[in-house]
């Protein structure tokens, strides 16, 4: 009996300590767009996102899903974070980097050589530092997900060796150091909405594109590309932004329950991205796309090809972030595969 009445005690302790910080939850919506479609990993984690943060709410705070570019391309949705109109979104370091320059280093292409090291630098001082710089620009950022290695599609053939991108008209994220590594590789670098994309492929108005596996996979680019190659020229991380304007009106516990949130999923959303890169891939295959590996000693000439990119875009960024960057680099490639 004493036993019974002790247990009872305890879990009745523990509902009245819950029952202040639960006080502090009010019923919100948080509407969170993003750009892909919901077999995509970046959906699959919002979907998981959602999932937890409802549990540790009681179900108060409720995740609205809107994939696909419902709510408007990346420069709109990044525009309504800020001013506050929408809650959050899956927003890439690309199209950040025109909030917060310093972001396009990630973009350099060829900086690192595995999922592991593009997680390292994300996570690392370089990454931390590029997150501090948000809050000032209206952007409370969660973290970082993993977008996955981009590679290039076309319409007009295999893409073995440097001068094979020659003369390509290839749609590119609208960023300069997308727009000069293309020029470097003397490919015609065409700057479109992504939403735009799929018809522009179709009517041959651009000859193919660049984008992660499970991106060209969700999209459906292989009813309209051919041939997809590894070029493995970036990595694109995406960063969770919570307007800073909502942000503020949450409560400490509600604040606690994104952040906790966010670090319960981080590594179910980077497990996805990496499944998907391999499994999309098969797909892209089994679906008509001719594959082609690039040889190490045409990988090298690639890299060869954009380092007077690298180096003036070095020089255009704050020198004390591209020392701390560079130092990270060497710090990941000698500690991480």
């Amino acid at each position: 009996m004493r036993r019974t009445m002790l247990g009872l005690a305890v879990a009745v302790s523990a509902v009245l300590t819950a029952l202040p910080a639960m006080a502090q939850v009010q019923e919100r919506t948080i509407r969170w767009g993003h750009l892909n479609n919901t077999d995509h990993p970046v959906s699959l984690g919002v979907q998981k996102f959602a999932e937890v943060l409802a549990a540790k709410s009681g179900g108060k705070l409720k995740v609205r899903e809107f994939p696909a570019s419902q709510l408007g391309n990346e420069m709109q949705q990044q525009s309504a974070v800020r001013g506050g109109t929408q809650e959050v979104f899956s927003a890439s370091t690309t199209s950040l980097a025109g909030v917060v320059k310093d972001l396009g280093l990630f973009d350099f292409p060829f900086i690192v050589a595995s999922f592991d090291q593009a997680t390292a630098l994300a996570d690392g001082a370089f990454g931390r530092a590029m997150m501090e710089l948000l809050p000032e620009k209206d952007l409370i950022p969660l973290g970082y997900w993993g977008l996955g290695f981009r590679n290039v599609t076309n319409s007009r053939g295999p893409v073995a060796k440097v001068e094979d991108l020659a003369g390509l008209k290839l749609r590119v994220i609208p960023n300069p150091v997308y727009l000069e590594t293309f020029k470097a590789f003397k490919a015609n670098p065409v700057p479109m909405a992504f939403g735009e994309l799929y018809t522009a492929l179709e009517n041959k108005t651009v000859d193919g594109q660049e984008n992660p596996y499970s991106v060209i996979l969700s999209n459906k680019f292989y009813e309209v590309q051919k041939y997809v190659s590894a070029t493995n020229h970036t990595f694109t991380q995406n960063i969770i932004i919570v307007s800073k304007k909502f942000w503020d009106k949450l409560s400490p516990e509600e604040q606690k329950m994104f952040r906790d949130t966010y670090a319960e999923t981080l590594q179910y959303q980077r497990d996805q991205t990496r499944r998907a890169a391999d499994q999309a891939l098969a797909e892209l295959q089994a679906k008509g796309m001719q594959f082609n590996d690039i040889a190490p000693a045409e990988y090298a000439r690639m890299q060869e090809a954009v380092k007077p990119v690298i180096d003036k875009f070095s020089a255009e960024y704050d020198p004390e972030k591209v020392k701390l960057f560079n130092a990270e680099l060497a710090r990941l490639r000698s500690t991480v595969k």
